[in-house]
């Protein structure tokens, strides 16, 4: 008896540890969402949606944010889940040159009807027929394929059950973009991909892939070769930027991106905190691709315009107010009243009301949102830490009581 009772508490003990180290992550495996559609003017092409929260956390990498899809059975309608603590909204389109002011939502799924760039009303009862599309997480496909392959197509698979992804051949169009490359999506569940074009008569062999962001290129005979690693992405050795900044802005701060494709040197607004350098210089080393700045204060209350500079060159910035700066390319002997700089005209900035006033419509880069759920996630772990040492001490009492008996 004492023997199964000793099996039996450590079967209970060893499952409740195991449940402690692997509920939390089951916790947050899965981010709340929220539903946003949009209605848009018939010259707004390719609506998207940039979103972030207060505190300057963005939902989406880049701008100008996530794309949106079609509402089926719904002309003219589009939709996008963004997490659900994102409740600052943009709406743009025809690649982020439109878009509406900032549209702060209340919670819940919400229907935005867009008249023009300063008239947009937002709606949580419903403006669509029928439910909408479940989130479904995706990853994205970037496909250069040979001038000869018109209209390429996206097929993909689940094997070796053969799921599709697509409701038919030859699947989804691709998105054109630079020099004959294309770009989709598919749900992070599919294990296999053809890429096929001029109506589904050519196409390469299938190919096994990870869900994870690819590039795919393919030559005339249908070859091919992919990789995980974005073959355009920039590289240049880091380079300083040297700033005097006016004595009133506080904790001076540099916001840095590359524009227009809007990638963002930071994570998140006002940027990184310039350091004191030789001479009254404040100085940062950012990326050496960066060219576009701002320099901030007074935790981002104050800032210049935006200002363009050349890339791979170490800076320095004179600022002396919000729209008179000089940019030079080699330290200058005598900052003071130069007037032997550059003065750039800001160019690019998003017209929104709040903080986001203080970032351009490049915006910052990657999302790092502190959700209800991760709180919940670690609320829950210490829960079940509780739980397990409780159900020790019980095991352990009952085990010495028998003992205690039996002798």
């Amino acid at each position: 008896m004492v023997k199964c009772l000793k099996k039996f508490a450590a079967f209970i003990f060893m499952f409740a540890i195991a449940f402690t180290f692997f509920s939390p992550i089951c916790v947050n495996a899965e981010e709340e969402r929220t539903a946003v559609c949009v209605q848009v003017p018939a010259d707004w092409d390719a609506p998207c949606v940039w979103a972030w929260d207060e505190d300057g956390n963005n939902a989406f990498d880049a701008w100008p944010g996530g794309e949106t899809e079609n509402i089926p059975d719904n002309d003219g309608w589009y939709y996008i889940w963004v997490p659900s603590w994102a409740d600052h909204i943009i709406v743009n389109a025809n690649e982020g040159n439109v878009q509406t002011k900032e549209l702060v939502l209340e919670g819940g799924n919400a229907w935005i009807t867009v008249k023009d760039a300063e008239n947009a009303e937002v709606s949580y009862d419903s403006l669509t027929k029928g439910d909408l599309p479940e989130y479904v997480e995706k990853f994205v496909i970037h496909a250069n394929v040979p001038e000869s392959w018109k209209t390429p197509c996206l097929w993909a698979w689940s094997a070796p059950d053969g799921t599709n992804a697509f409701e038919a051949w030859p699947g989804a169009e691709l998105k054109q973009g630079e020099d004959n490359w294309y770009t989709g999506k598919a749900p992070i569940w599919v294990n296999s991909v053809i890429i096929n074009a001029n109506e589904g008569s050519i196409q390469t062999e299938d190919i096994s892939v990870d869900p994870a962001e690819m590039w795919i290129t393919i030559e005339e005979d249908g070859s091919y070769d992919f990789s995980y690693d974005d073959p355009n992405a920039v590289s240049a050795p880091d380079i300083n930027v040297n700033v005097k900044a006016p004595a009133d802005w506080s904790a001076p701060c540099l916001w840095a991106w590359s524009a227009p494709d809007g990638t963002n040197a930071f994570a998140a607004w006002p940027g990184e905190t310039l350091t004191e350098g030789e001479e009254g210089w404040l100085t940062l080393s950012v990326p050496g691709w960066i060219n576009s700045v701002i320099v901030n204060g007074n935790e981002g209350s104050v800032q210049t315009t935006d200002i363009s500079v050349e890339t791979g060159k170490d800076i320095w910035l004179v600022i002396t107010g919000a729209e008179e700066y000089q940019v030079y390319y080699e330290k200058p002997a005598d900052t003071a009243g130069s007037d032997s700089g550059t003065n750039i005209e800001g160019t690019d900035a998003i017209e929104a009301e709040s903080s986001t006033e203080k970032v351009s419509d490049t915006a910052e880069e990657t999302q790092t949102a502190a959700s209800d759920t991760k709180d919940e996630g670690a609320n829950m772990g210490v829960v079940i830490v509780i739980v397990v040492v409780c159900v020790g001490i019980v095991a352990a009492a009952g085990y010495f009581v028998i003992r205690k008996k039996k002798s």
